[in-house]
This record gives C-alpha cells, sequence and structure tokens, in this order.
C-alpha cells in the first residue's frame, strides 16, 4: 500500500536526552535530529504491552527481546494489507513487525541497527571477511562462497541477521534455503540482503517523564494556539451552546481539557453506541468526575441492530454505522436539548485524508444542527500523548493494554491483527457478535467461514460512508 502524506512529519529526537522530540531544539538546549519513519508519520509511545508484544515476537523469532527495559520505543503504524508498525528506538528505525493474517502470526523485520540493542540466538549467519564490504556497502546477497556458519533453525524465507565473524550486525535479509540445504552448497545466493539507509541508533535510558520535558516549551506552544482556537471560535458563535465531543478516547480527551481551560465548563456529548468497551464507559464517568462536567448521552437504542437486519453488518467499504449508531442519535440530541449546538470534536488531519481535507470548522451534512470545530486539527499522536501525560489525565485503560483506537469493539475498520487481541480478551463480546453474524450469514447464503475469517468486514460492492463522528 502507498503510504499516505496527510502533513509534515514531525518526530525528531534528542540524543542527549534519549526522548523523542517535536522540534528542532530540545528543551535542553540540544539540537534534535528527523526519524526517518513512513508517511503518514502519525507515531505514539509504546506502552507496556506494546513492548512486551515486540518483544515476544523478537524472543520467539530470534531468541531475545529487542526492546531492553527502561529505554522509549516508538510505533509508528505503517500503511499494510493489515497491520504493520515501525518499531524506533534510539532515534531510529530500528525494526518493524507485520502481521500475516493467513498464517495468523506476527513477522519481524529488523534493521542492522537492532543488534545495538541484542545479538540474536537464532536465525542469523556469519559471513566469511571477504565477504563483508561486498554486503555492507554494496547491499550484495550473500553467496554460497561466503558463507561461514548458518543457524539451524534458519528455514527458506526466514528474515535473518548477517553476521562477521568478529559478531558485528553487517545486514540483514530474507533466507534463499534452509540451513541444512546451505551447508551443502557450492555457489547460489544463501540470503537476499535488504538494501536499507539504515541509521544508527543511540542507546539510552530515559522515561516519559523525561519526554514531557524535553517538549515542554513545545507543548505550551501547541496548547496556547489551541486555547487561541477555541475562544475565538467561542467568540464566533456566541450564540450557540457549546459543548465537548467526547468519545472516550485520547483525542477527544485533549480536547475537553484544552475547551475547559479556554472557556470553562461545558457539557460532553457522548454517543452511546451500546456496542462500547466496558473501560470505554468507565473512563466516561471517570472524566466526567475528575473534570466536573456533565455528560449528555446520545443514545443509539435498537437502532443498530434494526438496521443490521437490513442491510447486514458495516463493512470497510459500507460503514453505515456511524450514521446510525452515531451522528443521527446525536443530531436527535442536540434538536431535543439545545436546538443547534457548537461541539469541540477531537479530529485531527494526520488520521486520514478526509480529516487532512477537512476544514477546521464544518457542519456535518448529517448532523446539520451541529457546528464542529477542531482545535487539535494540526496535533499528531505524539503531541496528544505527551500533552497528556504532562496533564496525568485520566485516559481510557485500553490504550495500555494494545489498542490504538477507541471505538465499538467490532469496528470493521480494525485490521484483524488488533481483532484477534479483542477475541481473546473480550469472549463473551465477541461470542454474542459471533451468533449474529453466523444467524445473519445463514440467511443470505454466506460462506462458512465468512464470519470466522472476518470476511463480513469487506463487501464485493459498496459506498463508504465518510461521515464519522469523533
Amino acid at each position: 500500500m502507498r503510504p499516505s502524506y496527510l502533513g509534515k512529519i514531525q518526530l525528531r529526537w534528542c540524543d542527549a536526552c534519549h526522548t523523542p522530540v517535536l522540534g528542532e531544539q530540545c528543551a535542553c538546549g540540544e539540537k534534535t535530529h528527523a526519524v526517518s519513519i513512513t508517511p503518514p508519520g502519525d507515531a505514539r509511545p509504546a506502552f507496556a504491552s506494546d513492548v512486551a508484544l515486540v518483544n515476544s515476537i523478537f524472543i520467539d523469532y530470534f531468541g531475545v527481546p529487542l526492546i531492553p527495559e527502561g529505554h522509549l520505543a516508538v510505533l509508528n503504524k505503517v500503511p499494510d494489507p493489515d497491520r504493520m508498525e515501525e518499531v524506533v528506538l534510539g532515534g531510529t528505525v530500528v525494526a518493524a513487525i507485520r502481521y500475516m493474517p493467513d498464517e495468523g502470526v506476527w513477522e519481524p523485520l529488523p534493521r542492522p541497527s537492532a543488534c545495538r540493542y541484542m545479538k540474536p540466538t537464532k536465525r542469523y549467519v556469519v559471513v566469511d571477511d571477504g565477504a563483508v564490504a561486498s554486503i555492507r556497502e554494496g547491499g550484495s546477497s550473500l553467496l554460497a562462497p561466503g558463507l561461514v556458519e548458518i543457524e539451524d533453525s534458519v528455514r527458506t524465507g526466514d528474515e535473518v541477521f548477517l553476521l562477521s565473524r568478529s559478531g558485528e550486525c553487517i545486514g540483514v535479509g530474507r533466507a534463499r534455503v534452509d540451513a541444512a540445504e546451505a551447508r551443502t552448497m557450492e555457489r547460489g545466493a544463501v540470503v537476499r540482503t535488504r538494501k536499507i539507509g539504515d541509521a544508527d541508533a543511540v542507546p539510552g535510558e530515559a522515561s516519559w517523564d523525561d519526554a514531557v520535558r524535553a517538549n515542554t516549551r513545545i507543548l505550551d506552544a501547541y496548547e496556547g494556539a489551541a486555547l487561541d482556537f477555541i475562544r475565538r471560535v467561542r467568540e464566533s458563535h456566541a450564540h450557540l451552546p457549546a459543548n465537548v465531543s467526547y468519545s472516550g478516547g485520547k483525542d477527544s480527551l485533549v480536547t475537553l481539557i484544552l475547551v475547559l481551560k479556554a472557556i470553562g465548563k461545558v457539557p460532553a456529548l457522548y454517543a452511546d453506541t451500546g456496542l462500547e468497551f466496558p473501560e470505554t464507559e468507565e473512563n466516561v464517568a471517570t472524566v466526567a468526575e475528575r473534570y466536573g462536567v456533565e455528560v449528555v448521552r446520545a443514545e443509539t437504542g435498537e437502532a443498530f441492530w434494526k438496521n443490521f437486519e437490513v442491510e447486514g453488518p458495516p463493512a470497510v467499504n459500507a460503514r453505515w454505522c456511524c450514521r446510525v449508531a452515531k451522528l443521527e442519535p446525536v443530531s436527535r440530541v442536540i434538536d431535543e436539548r439545545w436546538g443547534e449546538s457548537l461541539s469541540f470534536i477531537g479530529q485531527r488531519k494526520y488520521e486520514s485524508l478526509n480529516r487532512k481535507n477537512s476544514p477546521r470548522v464544518w457542519r456535518n451534512r448529517i448532523v446539520g444542527n451541529q457546528v464542529s470545530a477542531a482545535p487539535i486539527q494540526h496535533w499528531t499522536a505524539m503531541h496528544v500523548w505527551l500533552y497528556l501525560f504532562k496533564e496525568h489525565a485520566p485516559y481510557n485503560v485500553l490504550y495500555e493494554r494494545g489498542l490504538d483506537r477507541i471505538g465499538c469493539f467490532m469496528c470493521p475498520s480494525s485490521d484483524r491483527a488488533l481483532l484477534v487481541r479483542i477475541k481473546a480478551a473480550y469472549p463473551d463480546l465477541w461470542q454474542g457478535w459471533t451468533e449474529r453474524l453466523d444467524a445473519w450469514g445463514a440467511a443470505h447464503g454466506m460462506p462458512a467461514d465468512w464470519a470466522a475469517e472476518d470476511l463480513w468486514r469487506k463487501r464485493e460492492s459498496g459506498g463508504d460512508e465518510d461521515d464519522s463522528y469523533n
């Protein structure tokens, strides 16, 4: 899949503080350097569960973990048929992990700089000194005459590290043959190397509190600009009652905090779809208590299930769910409560092309009685997270459990890698959804694996209703 350019990639790194920085100068005074990540570049902190996932993949594949305790790791989601994330350590991409849904497994895609943090005990080859220069400098494949040693577990197609006799990592690549066959070869390619413009990592321990301090001036500037925007919009729409659209996610939490600072107490407008995670419901209650705000609920009721019976489950290219479960209930509540309202919404341009092209103040074509405004339109996910850390804000615990987006538990826009985790963590919720899918699929002649293989997520034909509600 081609990368999407949704805005300037702002991720940089301070080698002195060992933290990500979102500007050219760290608060410590040192100049930062750009981190070369794949667009759109909406990188985020790796929480403990993310670190555990990456390390489990590397332990299974290479025998050792990648991310040491006490080091900050950043993940950057890359456009992929399912899910692929770059892993940033020490100011550079040291690896990626990719989920392969057909096999149901994760695959690591290491870079040579990963060896600043680990030394493989599995899936490596040792290269003769005479072949080192051509591999490291020219990106040549490893040919049979240059092979000194190949670890027993290497199979055709495996990712492998190429090491010199002294143990230095000189490259990475994919094995062309099994270990047993490689040992019998006199000619031919053993490993096809990947040509990577690899930057060197600078290891060093740090905490996310350190990262907040490194970005203090930048966060203050972004906060100030957002507060000014909120006040200007409020002044120009003074005739409308104001609220904040709150979803239980990180972006809407930052927006709520900013609005409360800028104009004082306003209600939180929550679209209660009936399909939310229990932790999201808990977060809504926690946030309401913490900030002393009223929660106005827009309840879907049975509308989703009635539409389900007619149209079948929502799909990536047929997301009728946002209209039925969020937009229409929100419009009704606004009409009943205020008639018309101004809603501050946690929309960011780095989320999608539609949101990049969206004006910062607009009216949704379905929710015509709502003027929407996006204070954090130009923030990246890293701005959002560092601001939440700075504010010690009560963000949704689901982020710490491996979910990078908060919404309906069975959202068709979720990749299969995420759905696997949800199915394992919420068997009762998923069982109820599966029963609905099975019944609808049987009544409409769907294949036997339609539900089990998540084929309901995509339709052969369908138009995407791209009006979503953050």
